[in-house]
């Protein structure tokens, strides 16, 4: 009986290890150290032209044909047509779009800018959260009310004579 009741305990404890998890997923820290890996991008390769005579004199600050082009060589890996890039990167179908959504100005920082806002927002959401018993989700906790209830949202879709696709059930 008292190996049956050890047995026991030692796989109530393996089952609660096993929850454990790294829990690394959603953290919003930012751990130190390490390369940024959406930052590295392979080169494209060297080409020895036909000839080189034919080469253009050097200008500081234009393309050569080495320069790493990651929007156009995706639109291609995804059989597209980089042609119809422009040069800014945007294609001509969605000038207008992005006239529309820029046309209060969009800030050079745009980026840095708003990862200021958020860090500021987490740091304000961040209140009494070290004294927390058992690790929680923190990505959940900072951004709580501004998630949508998907189902919530179908409910009133549909309640107001909107004609909607349809959803799972809802799993409580």
């Amino acid at each position: 009986m008292r190996a049956m009741r050890a047995t026991v305990f030692g796989l109530a404890l393996l089952g609660l290890a096993g929850c454990s998890g790294d829990g690394r997923l959603r953290d919003l820290s930012n751990p130190p150290g390490g390369p940024e890996e959406f930052a590295i991008v392979p080169n494209k390769p060297l080409q020895t032209p036909p000839s080189f005579a034919e080469l253009p004199p050097p200008a500081p600050g234009r393309a050569n044909r080495t320069d790493l082009t990651p929007g156009a060589d995706a639109v291609a890996a995804l059989g597209g047509d980089p042609s119809r890039l422009t040069a800014a990167g945007i294609p001509a179908s969605d000038a207008a779009l992005v006239a529309t959504a820029s046309r209060f100005g969009v800030p050079d920082n745009i980026r840095a800018l708003v990862a200021a806002e958020d860090a500021e927002f987490r740091r304000g959401k961040a209140r009494f959260t070290n004294l927390r018993i058992v690790r929680v989700d923190r990505y959940n906790q900072a951004y709580r009310s501004q998630s949508l209830d998907a189902f919530e949202a179908h409910r009133r879709y549909r309640a107001a004579g909107a004609r909607t696709p349809s959803a799972p059930p809802e799993l409580r």
